[in-house]
């Protein structure tokens, strides 16, 4: 029971505060020792070793830098700006174009944070000028800007092919149809809203201050085409199976670069900028992990693991009792703790059950993954509520930001049912 107090104990010390990287590494010190000594701890030097030559989490730096590239060469701005003048004159254009920004940059950029405050920055000024309701606006804006969580090229599937031993390519593959489903969610969910209550997002005239139509459509075709290219280039070469996921990070670092240059944007400064923000979120990325992977095999050691499993394998309904109650976990350890924590404390020890279930790796990856983007948008510590917050204006309270997620943690929610239940229609299997 040791491993399962230490659980507890790492999860109350979250929520008191505590640094993620150093409450886990720190917890399984100290049961480590509690339990077995230090002899414990002879092959955490190899597990660190192995981490840092891993050479799918190689792509993690890369992709980091490209999307810091393209966040700093304002191609959030641009996007945003044209799609506004497109959309604005319908109902709840603008929020529709907020999302159809968040899919673009989330396949380009795939950094959330940034994705969430350049919306936050840009959309909701705009929408809130032209009387947009607050809680649509601001669950639109996180709730798009998570998108870069399941739409390729996303660090939490890279991560989850090193979990899973999966190829990173079959997991972008495999997401992105559900990405898709989640957008046109979205965008049908917002349509919806208001057609029944138009008062909540009122069309907007843009278009007389980007003269005519054939003009915004070419402006807005400028802005898209470039970035464009790049996920062409980026995902396109990965799914044709001509690079690995970490040259094809190489590729998108190199073509942000390019982006930068074309927008003009491009200095000395902005690149050691972008390359001093990238060591500093690997750095916390890779801290975790080895924090992680120590709590990980202290866990295992102490043999939880096989409590673990055991209730899980005696659970009611087999295969599917096991899917509800461990999709249920995810999202409930979601509101708690982080992506990177539960992808590589808890998954590893839910992925050898669902393997003994016959249950598809691949499939259950998406499902996790899919799972996992919600718990950026669940109240208390979703980190889309704390980005958004941090940037909107002082009318725009914390609950504001929390009623606006509620409708869009259920649309994530009733895909990721779809998901469970007929696979097969995003291309995937059960088995």
């Amino acid at each position: 029971m040791i491993g399962i107090f230490m659980f507890i104990t790492a999860l109350l010390l979250l929520l008191l505060g505590f640094p993620v990287a150093f409450t886990f590494g720190g917890t399984a010190v100290f049961f480590g020792l509690l339990s077995e000594g230090t002899k414990i701890f002879s092959l955490m030097p190899h597990r660190i070793f192995s981490i840092m030559n891993n050479t799918i989490l190689m792509a993690i730096p890369l992709f980091i830098f490209m999307g810091i590239i393209l966040q700093k060469s304002k191609l959030a701005e641009r996007l945003l700006e044209s799609m506004g003048s497109l959309f604005g004159e319908i109902r709840g254009g603008i929020a529709i174009s907020t999302v159809l920004v968040g899919a673009l940059l989330a396949a380009s950029t795939g950094v959330v944070g940034a994705s969430v405050v350049a919306m936050g920055v840009i959309s909701l000024p705009v929408m809130l000028k032209y009387n947009y309701d607050k809680r649509l606006a601001t669950g639109t804006i996180c709730a798009s800007g998570t998108l870069g969580q399941i739409i390729p090229p996303s660090i939490i599937l890279i991560i989850l092919g090193d979990v899973f031993q999966q190829p990173v390519g079959d997991l972008f593959k495999a997401a992105f149809w559900p990405g898709i489903a989640l957008v046109l969610a979205y965008v049908a969910f917002i349509v919806a809203v208001t057609i029944f209550n138009p008062s909540l997002a009122p069309p907007v005239r843009l278009g007389a201050e980007h003269g005519n139509k054939r003009k915004q459509v070419l402006t807005a075709l400028m802005a898209i085409v470039p970035p464009l290219v790049l996920i062409v280039l980026v995902l396109g070469s990965i799914l044709i199976g001509v690079a690995t996921p970490t040259e094809s990070a190489a590729v998108g670092g190199i073509g942000a670069l390019l982006l930068a240059a074309l927008y003009r944007q491009l200095t000395a400064k902005m690149v050691w900028d972008s390359a001093s923000e990238t060591v500093k979120i690997t750095a916390m990325v890779f801290a975790i992990l080895i924090g992680a992977t120590a709590f990980s095999m202290v866990f295992t050691y102490t043999g939880a693991d096989y409590i673990v499993e055991d209730f899980m394998l005696a659970l009611p309904g087999e295969k599917w009792g096991f899917l509800i109650f461990s999709m249920l976990a995810i999202m409930v350890l979601g509101f708690f703790i982080d992506f990177v924590e539960i992808a590589y404390i808890i998954v590893p020890i839910l992925a050898p059950i669902a393997d003994r279930l016959g249950i598809d790796p691949l499939w259950y990856a998406i499902l996790v993954a899919m799972n996992l983007q919600t718990s950026f948008l669940t109240p208390p510590f979703g980190f889309s509520l704390f980005y958004l917050k941090g940037v909107a204006p002082p009318e725009v309270r914390t609950m504001d930001i929390y009623r606006g997620v509620v409708p869009f943690i259920a649309l994530q929610v009733v895909v990721l049912a779809i998901l469970v239940l007929f696979p097969h229609l995003f291309g995937l299997s059960m088995h």
